[in-house]
């Protein structure tokens, strides 16, 4: 049987030759009759693995054929065979990321599968592993917009999301959400115009605001844009006319400026200012009466104007109304008396 191995007789008898077992040390299953049994086999002699591998056997016998393997210099390990050290998984027919997309295989060890990555070409910050990226996305797509919107997303990736837009027929554009077309400004409560006012929007399109006109229910023509028209206005409420006099103001409107009346209580009025109750004619300088006559102005209230009386100082009783009385007259300016005789009129007066 050799070194290494267990001989057995099973019968000894001197007629049972050539019957002796050898049975391998190292594993007694090994046996063989007659003969040395062969225990040993290093499946590396025979160079099983590719250039560059390294080849161990770990169990040497003829009864673990294949358990030798074969390990690459990065490591991936096969059994039984050559190993394979690389695979690209980028070079697979058709690609694994699909069109319009760049494969790249950072680690082609063939123990290191499922690590390729896609980037889309459109957006290479796009990415993702072990599978085609997700690179295009036309929000428009799910219908976003409200009815009678137009979508339109001007950059399809899913790194863009919420950059299409909403344009309405008005021209109204809303970006990542439906446009909000019009907005009827006077729609509001409380009303942007108060009460006792009418509101109108003219452009109802939600891009023109602040275009909303109020107009005063009193008066149609006092309008303002953009709020409240100013409506009433009391003009004697700021006290225009004089003391003792009664502010009436009988339109309260800004169209009606300067329409109140003041009145004296003599009943003089004046309208859109302060009345003048009382006028002295006789106080004018100069005297409307003229020098040697007295002035007397019965009535003074300014509406009874030419009612002043002039009287002669040298007869009170000759008196005018409105203007100077006529107190002298000298007869004699008449030559009354005959040729060569001298006229007197001791008393030059109308009387």
């Amino acid at each position: 049987c050799g070194a290494d191995q267990t001989c057995t007789d099973p019968d000894k008898a001197a007629n049972k030759l050539h019957d002796f077992e050898c049975a391998c040390n190292s594993d007694m299953s090994i046996k063989k009759v007659d003969g040395p049994a062969t225990c040993d086999k290093d499946e590396c002699t025979s160079n099983p693995c590719a250039m560059g591998q390294t080849c161990n056997d770990p169990v040497k016998t003829v009864k673990s054929v294949g358990d030798y393997t074969c390990t690459c210099a990065n490591g991936v390990v096969a059994t039984g065979a050559s190993a394979t050290c690389e695979t690209d998984e980028c070079a697979a027919m058709p690609s694994p990321c699909g069109a319009d997309q760049t494969c790249t295989d950072p680690d082609k060890a063939a123990n290191k599968l499922h690590d390729f990555e896609c980037a889309c070409n459109s957006d290479m910050s796009i990415k993702k592993v072990d599978g085609p990226a997700t690179c295009d996305k036309d929000e428009c797509t799910s219908n976003p917009c409200a009815m009678g919107q137009t979508c339109n997303d001007p950059v399809k990736t899913v790194k863009s999301v919420g950059d299409y837009t909403c344009t309405c027929a008005n021209g109204v554009v809303a970006t990542g959400a439906s446009a909000t077309c019009e907005t009827d400004e006077c729609a509001a409560m409380p009303s942007p115009c108060g009460a006792d006012q009418t509101c109108t929007d003219p452009d109802k399109a939600a891009n023109k605001l602040h275009d909303f006109e109020c107009a005063c229910n009193s008066d149609m023509s006092i309008k303002k844009v953009d709020g409240p028209a100013t409506c009433d206005k009391d003009e004697c409420s700021a006290s225009p006319c004089g003391m003792g006099q009664t502010c009436v103001d009988p339109v309260q409107s800004v169209s009606s400026i300067g329409d109140f009346t003041c009145e004296c209580a003599n009943g003089v009025k004046a309208t859109g200012a302060a009345a003048i109750c009382e006028t002295d004619e006789c106080t004018a300088t100069p005297s409307p009466c003229g020098a040697d006559q007295t002035c007397t102005d019965p009535d003074k209230a300014s509406n009874k104007l030419h009612d002043f009386e002039c009287a002669c100082n040298s007869d009170m009783s000759i008196k005018k109304i409105d203007g100077p009385a006529t107190c002298d007259k000298d007869e004699c300016s008449s030559s009354p008396c005959g040729t060569g005789q001298t006229c007197d009129d001791p008393m030059k007066s109308v009387n």
